[in-house]
């Protein structure tokens, strides 16, 4: 083999294996979004759904056909290690009509000195009934602004899709568990 070939072959590799570098690298900083449309989608991992008002006006309308069926909605609230506020459910559990829309509340209080931005994360248990939870509005969907001192209720209005009642490994859940934690934002809203 000529020293022009071995050149042109070892230029080759070298092109490929940055390609490949470059393909993993891209992978790895769309990995997060891509995982968060899965999970949005599919309600994998007690993701919960956004509804609009026309959704839910449709499922309040099949929910009649459902033969007023209610569940058990349990509300948890948390915070993270860094945040100095107090959040807790105003109701810790409700019971509801599936395809019915319902409103909890939540309760938080910036416990500093200092203004906190901060943003919720969510989820719902068992997972299996994430599919199902839709929420029409609710706090977790912007950051929280809370001066020092001030105390703030925080609406979630939302509804448990009727199709629930067709899915086998969900038609007999009793209760659902919707979680909140709050942290405290990376980079505040201006």
């Amino acid at each position: 083999m000529t020293a022009a070939a071995i050149d042109k072959r070892n230029l080759r590799v070298g092109i490929l294996a940055f390609s490949g570098a470059l393909a993993m690298l891209g992978l790895g900083y769309a990995a997060v979004p891509l995982y968060d449309l899965f999970c949005r989608v599919t309600g994998f991992g007690g993701t919960t759904q956004r509804a609009t008002e026309a959704q839910a006006d449709l499922a309040e309308r099949l929910a009649r056909s459902a033969g007023g069926k209610a569940i058990s909605i349990r509300f948890d609230a948390s915070i993270a290690g860094n945040m100095p506020w107090t959040f807790r459910p105003v109701q810790v559990t409700d019971t509801v009509q599936i395809g019915v829309r319902d409103l909890a509340f939540y309760t938080a209080r910036n416990d500093s000195d200092v203004p906190i931005t901060g943003t919720a994360t969510f989820n719902v248990e068992p997972e299996q009934t994430g599919r199902y939870f839709h929420k029409i509005q609710c706090f977790c969907f912007t950051e929280q602004v809370l001066q020092p001192g001030q105390e703030v209720r925080m609406p979630v209005l939302y509804y448990i899709d009727p199709a629930i009642l067709e899915d086998e490994n969900a038609r007999d859940v009793e209760q659902i568990t919707l979680s909140y934690t709050f942290h405290k934002a990376d980079k505040p809203a201006p």
